[in-house]
């Protein structure tokens, strides 16, 4: 189903200033391995549970892309269910892309971790090595280190003595991390891109004190054989600002030199109607606020996370991003960058107390078409395993199927659904850690004629607990495990090949772009 295009056409369409939803329908550890560059992941697994938040405008033309292997198409059915009606398919899939002379990238995140790169590049971020940082706390000099990631991936591993701020806080944050202009203050990640929005960040703010970001984040760290922290909960983006004026301010001047317009409700409103433009409203506040007065129709894309990760929440080319907060200063400097990486990012005049105000758009962010599935309890497994023959099948990723698994389940994944072989009369039960993924694997067996199915969650110790058998395995082998990223491994588990290459990695992005690619950035001198 859908209309089949040629990678030349496709990359024509790239370049042109109408909205495109491009999107590689093959599982997460194959779109890493090689990828185009402005594609967006979207797995065939959970391709109807996230196409709708993706692309909201089921009439925006989208283009699927598979491994030259017929998922696409498959896809595709599947979209044109959900009511989308300008679908094609991408002939030939990745290999036909390489074919024609263009570059299959390794990594996630592409757009945003190449601009890291030639934002550092372009603007001459300072930095300092983690050898000079290490010099610092030696000589006891007055400097802060600052984690610009989530309060998870801080817990992780860290600087030692560092604080965890994301970068989405720092500007509304920094004045109370750092009150004193003389502290020299250092931005933090895991590798690269954070380390250098960071501490860009804070120089574009206008902060008085010394910025720098830590070259190569705590991989930089750790290959310069140096101890990491692990489990620290020193968290400072909750502060409350006590120069609020100023830092408004601040915003408004650094939204004024990017072009970051302020819109009105009105406009807005109109924009949220619009049929033929699609318009994503996204809070960039941390998710404690947005839990606690979120609005329906907005969705929570963290400011730091959505310029480090923009195609996890924007699907679509060319579509308008409008930027929410509560104070007037989150939202304009993440649209800052947005709008550097090529995006038409703006900022809803009001924030949040004012998006109240905004009827709900006839733009669709929720999936609500797929449909439950009847849960199994583990003492209604046992007793089902003891009285009769089960199918099971487990659907979590093949690495955690091989560390644990219950005994007779087979493991499969939704792209190798239609091969599996299942008897007509046994019941059927899915084991996954999302049941919405084991909704969709139910819906492809529906169509084969199976009836009666069941899900049954992920969770080995209850499984134990209730007395069902756990096996391991070796298989599935490594490269059929195809939603795994191998390309990332152990970086963060103390292997040094694997966070030199990642580091070599992100070097290495700005090379490999050609022409088309490199001019979406609109980095100012």
């Amino acid at each position: 189903m859908g209309k089949r295009l040629s990678a030349q056409a496709v990359k024509s369409l790239l370049s042109e200033p109408g909205e495109i939803g491009f999107f590689d329908v093959r599982e997460y550890g194959q779109y890493g391995a090689a990828h185009p560059f402005f594609v967006v992941p979207l797995a065939y697994s959970v391709f109807e549970l996230r196409l709708p938040a993706l692309a909201p405008r089921q009439s925006v033309p989208l283009v699927l892309m598979d491994g030259g292997d017929g998922i696409a198409a498959r896809a595709a059915a599947r979209a044109a269910a959900l009511g989308y009606d300008n679908v094609s398919v991408l002939d030939g899939g990745a290999p036909a892309w390489a074919a024609a002379g263009y570059t299959l990238y390794e990594g996630v995140n592409l757009p945003s971790k190449t601009f890291g790169e030639l934002l550092e590049i372009g603007r001459h971020t300072p930095r300092l090595t983690a050898g000079e940082v290490a010099a610092l706390q030696a000589e006891g000099t007055n400097h802060v280190i600052v984690d610009g990631r989530p309060f998870a991936e801080y817990r992780k591993m860290n600087i030692p003595g560092g604080v965890c701020c994301p970068n989405g806080e720092l500007a509304l944050r920094i004045g109370e991390i750092a009150p004193d202009p003389e502290t020299t203050i250092v931005v933090n990640c895991a590798g690269r891109t954070r380390s250098i929005l960071g501490a860009q960040t804070l120089i574009d703010f206008g902060v008085p004190n010394p910025v720098f970001a830590l070259e190569n984040g705590t991989q930089g760290w750790f290959l310069a054989n140096l101890d990491l922290e692990t489990g620290a909960d020193r968290r400072m983006d909750g502060l409350a600002p006590r120069d609020l004026n100023a830092r408004q301010a601040a915003a408004r001047s650094l939204a004024d030199k990017t072009g970051v317009p302020i819109v009105p409700l009105d406009e807005v409103q109109t924009w949220l109607q619009d049929p033929g433009r699609t318009t994503y409203l996204l809070d960039v506040r941390s998710a404690e606020e947005f839990a606690s007065d979120g609005l329906p129709g907005t969705v929570h894309a963290p400011g730091g996370q959505l310029v480090q990760a923009t195609d996890q929440w924007v699907g679509v080319r060319n579509a308008r991003i409008v930027l929410l907060d509560s104070e007037g200063v989150r939202a304009p400097v993440t649209a800052n960058w947005l709008r550097q990486m090529g995006h038409d990012a703006v900022v809803l005049a009001g924030g949040v107390a004012a998006a109240g105000a905004l009827e709900r758009s006839n733009q669709n962010t929720d999936s609500n078409t797929v449909p439950t599935l009847p849960e199994i309890s583990v003492e209604g497994l046992r007793r089902a395993l003891s009285d009769a023959a089960v199918q099971l099948i487990d659907l979590r990723s093949g690495r955690t199927y091989r560390a644990g698994h219950i005994t007779g389940a087979r493991w499969c994944l939704r792209p190798h659904g239609a091969d599996l072989a299942l008897e007509a009369e046994p019941p059927v039960v899915l084991i996954s850690d999302d049941p919405g993924k084991a909704a969709l694997f139910a819906g492809d067996l529906a169509d084969r004629g199976f009836t009666g199915m069941s899900w049954l969650a992920d969770d080995i110790e209850a499984w134990r607990a209730g007395g069902l058998d756990i096996a391991t395995s070796e298989t599935p082998a490594d490269d059929a495990c195809i939603d795994y990223l191998f390309f990332t491994h152990d970086r963060h588990a103390g292997n040094r090949a694997a966070a030199e290459r990642y580091i070599e990695w992100e070097l290495g992005l700005v090379d490999q772009l050609d022409e088309q690619e490199r001019s979406v950035f609109r980095i100012p001198a």
